[in-house]
């Protein structure tokens, strides 16, 4: 679950992130999500008990290229919060804050040089 000021437009930012998602909404509090084979995310309105920010859980999404994809990212309107670090076997490993303010985890090998 992913709080915001803006359920819609999270969703929305973030089927661009991650396209294989399919888009969803659940009916009975018209929740958008993005649904993965194993996975749902649920993009619910921040609240006083439910804030976003970077307190918290951060989910890390591994990734073929880590370079590549965090220039994606950071092309769609994420910026670094912490990282990149370099991790065991070759890999690194970020945060980015989503517009809302949210940290997303991105860990991977990288192929070409990442700026520390």
């Amino acid at each position: 679950m992913i709080p915001t000021s803006a359920p819609e437009a999270a969703a929305a930012w973030y089927a661009r992130i991650f396209p294989a998602a399919d888009r969803e909404t659940l009916e009975m509090d018209a929740v958008p999500i993005l649904r993965f084979p194993d996975l749902q995310i649920e993009f619910v309105l921040a609240d006083g008990k439910s804030p976003s920010g970077t307190a918290g859980s951060i989910v890390y999404w591994s990734v073929d290229d880590f370079a590549d994809e965090l220039a994606r990212i950071l092309n769609l309107g994420a910026t670094l919060y912490r990282g990149p670090l370099r991790i065991e076997n070759g890999q690194h490993m970020c945060q980015l804050q989503d517009p809302w303010g949210n940290c997303l985890g991105l860990r991977g090998p990288h192929t070409a040089p990442v700026a520390p």
